[in-house]
């Protein structure tokens, strides 16, 4: 079933493919509904908020990302094919990579990976890389404009925390323009100076640092999700767990809600229109895997980068102990660049629920 690996979503799926030094990366949208206006910059603006280089907090890089529309796009609108993105290769620099031809990096899917298939990829990583998600931030990208025109939804995400620094930010009051605001993605000003601070001497040290992308999905209608094995939630959480370096999720108050009482914990109803509302929002906009009409609330909690410069103790192929200290390209941490990487696949499983939502509300 090796064909199925790469794929994503029912009704609105993806197909993702390339390797980091490979051509080129991409993906294959399928179920997009016909007469969708897409432009090529609407998707360039989410890659561009993902691609490499664009700071001196992330990797340097140098790729400008520009994503080509092969098919299933015609006069602007989508036609009701499949919607071939490509974005093709340009400053991969493999030689830095020859120390690793026959070495496991720690904490990354070099040993994993030849232990499913028997061989690897070793330059950049193959599709271990983060660079395998440009596919996914293409087709969330006409995600993002389905749900925006058919029910005004929105998805956005920004950094809440970075190692031990914590951002204090209101999910339903955040702005695009307050996220864009600066390098680290994180709306709070005072923590984000000190993120800066906190990444740039990680990378100084040959270091990485982990954190916490927080993403809400506002204007979400209720009854999206599944009540049994294909919950709304449960779907958001692989999805996002299929990120790289993801460890963690939480939606609502997550582990928080383990402290809190019965009567604490619950959500008020009260009257609304044209449904009703709650007064509090500690399910996360979900309840028994069914959106009740919420804010969305989500945190994906992500590792620090495994390749690090530092030496580290490790094995080659023959079993033999070894000490790495990793060249190359890498992030010091991957959060700035990981918060368009959380929307996308926030939105490609609200566009495949709400897609499956109308095949059932037909009467």
């Amino acid at each position: 079933m090796a064909g199925v690996t790469s794929s994503f979503g029912e009704r609105f799926r993806v197909a993702t493919f390339g390797e980091s030094h490979g051509g080129g990366i991409g993906a294959v949208l399928d179920g997009c509904p016909p007469r969708l206006e897409v432009s090529v910059d609407e998707i360039q603006a989410d890659l561009d908020r993902r691609r490499p280089g664009q700071s001196r907090l992330v990797t340097q890089r140098d790729e400008a990302d520009r994503v080509e529309i092969l098919s299933g796009v015609f006069e602007g609108r989508t036609i009701g094919s499949p919607i071939a993105m490509l974005v093709r290769n340009e400053d991969a620099r493999s030689g830095a990579y020859d120390g690793l031809r026959d070495v496991y990096r720690p904490s990354h899917a070099d040993f994993t990976t030849e232990a499913k298939y028997g061989i690897r990829n070793w330059q950049g990583g193959g599709r271990a890389s983060a660079r395998e998600t440009i596919g996914r931030v293409a087709a969330g990208a006409i995600a993002r404009k389905l749900l925006a025109v058919t029910e005004g939804i929105e998805v956005l995400g920004w950094v809440s925390s970075v190692h031990d620094i914590d951002a204090t930010t209101d999910p339903a009051a955040v702005t695009g323009d307050d996220v864009e605001a600066g390098p680290t993605r994180c709306p709070d000003p005072e923590a984000a100076d000190r993120m800066e601070t906190a990444i740039e001497a990680a990378r100084k040290a040959g270091d990485s640092l982990g954190g916490v992308v927080t993403c809400v999905a506002r204007g979400v209608p209720a009854g999206l999700g599944e009540p049994v094995f294909d919950k709304l939630d449960a779907a958001l959480a692989g999805a996002l767990m299929s990120l790289p370096a993801t460890k963690g999720i939480e939606m609502g108050s997550g582990f928080a809600g383990t402290r809190m009482t019965g009567i604490e914990h619950n959500d008020p109803f009260v009257p609304g229109d044209p449904s009703p509302t709650t007064t509090t929002n500690h399910s996360g906009g979900v309840q028994g895997g069914i959106s009740n009409g919420a804010d969305i609330v989500m945190r994906t909690a992500f590792k620090p980068t495994a390749t690090i410069s530092q030496a580290q103790q490790t094995v080659d192929r023959d079993g033999n102990a070894v000490e790495l200290a990793a060249k190359g390209r890498h992030d010091p941490c991957v959060l700035p660049r990981a918060v368009p990487m959380v929307e996308a696949m926030v939105l490609l499983v609200l566009a495949d629920h709400w897609l499956r939502q109308r095949a059932t509300d037909v009467l």
